[in-house]
């Protein structure tokens, strides 16, 4: 993991308001690394980071999250105006509380669908990690005490058409495997 943060912190500005997104699979370690990345940031100013967990509306929202970071963060952004975000309340199933993005700081977004062609347009570093397939599971079940269990398989589909639909790899600038 420290290579791959040390090569992630080599590519951007870090004193600037560069935008870095990482995609991949469920349990392929995104918040592990993200959260290496924002602790390991060089600057005095770290990140902002955005998890898309935090943003999905419910389980089959994997698409409207990834257009919401786009349209709400990274669009405004990249027009230095104003951009924000709203949380999902996932025990109220319902919207929640908007958390402003300051443009000055470098932003960080982790999650799955967040690397779509149109986001990748406008972000500095595009990360994809994946891992392997039972790697994953496990690490994903496990750190959800039971809540992803019954979601798993679709949730996995879902991504798969996002996969099909968007190929972020392609988008990707470094493609990287966790172990």
């Amino acid at each position: 993991m420290d290579l791959a943060v040390a090569h992630i912190l080599s590519r951007v500005d870090v004193q600037g308001a560069d935008v870095l997104l990482i995609d991949g699979p469920s349990g392929a370690g995104k918040s592990t690394l993200a959260d290496a990345i924002v602790e390991n940031w060089p600057a005095a100013e770290k990140p902002t980071l955005i998890r898309m967990d935090d943003i999905y509306p419910g389980w089959g929202g994997l698409a409207a999250a990834g257009e919401h970071v786009r349209t709400r963060v990274l669009e405004p952004r990249s027009l230095n105006q104003n951009a924000r975000w709203q949380r999902h309340d996932w025990t109220l199933d319902a919207p929640a509380e908007w958390h402003d993005v300051p443009s000055a700081l470098p932003l960080l977004v982790e999650g799955c669908g967040v690397l779509t062609r149109a986001s990748a347009a406008l972000a500095t570093v595009t990360v994809w990690l994946d891992a392997d397939d039972a790697v994953r599971k496990e690490r994903a079940l496990a750190r959800d005490d039971g809540a992803f269990d019954a979601h798993w398989d679709d949730w996995d589909q879902q991504f798969a058409r996002f996969v099909r639909d968007e190929d972020p790899v392609s988008s990707a600038k470094l493609v990287l495997r966790a172990s």
